[in-house]
């Protein structure tokens, strides 16, 4: 029997906790609000969301020893993503990640705990190289240590996605960015890795450009509320982000990157990819979960507008 066609997502996961005041954000005081405790991280929210879409997925992490690391392990179970090829720190604490919001769920300040992640090393990663170069796509997060984002462009041969995750973590990629087929930065991601300050149109297609000029293959950089510029070597497409009610803006990133991977799953053009990340995306932020329980392949079709 052929075996249906899987993704592999190589990052972080952890226990998101999340604080979100009932009115303004007073800085320095004790505010009234509400606080949430949830399965998170860049790379199992990606795969969460790749689930829920209806792509097989296996997620390689690390977990402490501790009762967060039962909980991530159920989470994953229950979302229908494969851990087998995960595993535990002994005696390690599960990567933490304590945000802040503002009353309508714009982070504001965060501190992330996700030292266990540098134990994702190249070593761990090859003894999972069979399972890495028979996927269709390979998504990697800046969580893991730079050397280990290394020795994945140099060895795996199958389409690899990033997410740069943020400015002090982007560097991570750097040096790998030629052998990236898809990287999605925001915009100070961008800056960051193309070494152009993006400050009009002109700019931010010249930050693209120098991006493309590594051997990278496709960029999508976000540019928040102005939507996203969708780049190859062929073609730059600025598209407006997509109508939605905004309720937490926490995992839209993630949800994007998981609808560009379904995109290429799909065979979509630039474009179309764009339109699935930005329909994602919205979905994503319409929810006070960092995953959304609505996120589906047919909730995808119809926010893009398409029938299937």
């Amino acid at each position: 029997m052929e075996q249906r066609p899987y993704v592999v997502v190589i990052g972080g996961a952890n226990m998101d906790i999340c604080g979100r005041p009932d009115g303004a954000l007073v800085a320095a005081d004790s505010n009234l609000g509400t606080v949430r405790l949830s399965p998170g991280g860049v790379g199992r929210n990606i795969a969460h969301n790749l689930a829920l879409i209806g792509v097989d997925v296996h997620l390689v992490t690390c977990f402490g020893e501790d009762a967060q690391a039962d909980a991530l392990v159920e989470s994953c179970t229950m979302a229908g993503i494969d851990i087998a090829h995960a595993f535990a720190v002994a005696g390690g604490a599960t990567s933490t990640y304590l945000y802040v919001t503002d009353a309508q769920g714009e982070m504001q300040v965060a501190i992330n705990d996700m030292a266990i992640l540098d134990q994702l090393t190249p070593e761990r990663v090859a003894d999972r190289l069979e399972l890495i170069q028979g996927a269709a796509a390979v998504v990697v997060d800046t969580n893991i240590p730079a050397e280990t984002i290394r020795w994945i462009a140099e060895h795996v041969t199958r389409p690899l996605f990033c997410d740069p995750i943020s400015t002090v973590k982007a560097g991570r990629v750097a040096d790998a960015l030629g052998a990236i087929y898809t990287l999605k930065p925001n915009r100070l991601e961008a800056e960051a890795l193309s070494g152009v300050a993006i400050t009009d149109k002109t700019s931010l297609h010249v930050a693209a450009e120098a991006l493309l000029a590594t051997g990278l293959r496709r960029a999508f950089v976000s540019l928040g509320s102005a939507g996203v510029l969708c780049a190859d070597h062929d073609q730059l497409v600025r598209l407006p982000l997509l109508p939605c009610e905004v309720v937490d803006t926490t995992g839209g990133g993630d949800a994007m990157m998981a609808g560009l991977v379904w995109a290429y799953l799909r065979g979509l053009d630039l474009r179309e990819s764009g339109m699935a990340g930005l329909a994602a995306s919205a979905i994503a932020v319409e929810s006070a979960q960092t995953v959304s329980p609505t996120m589906s392949e047919e909730a995808l079709l119809e926010r893009m507008g398409r029938k299937g």
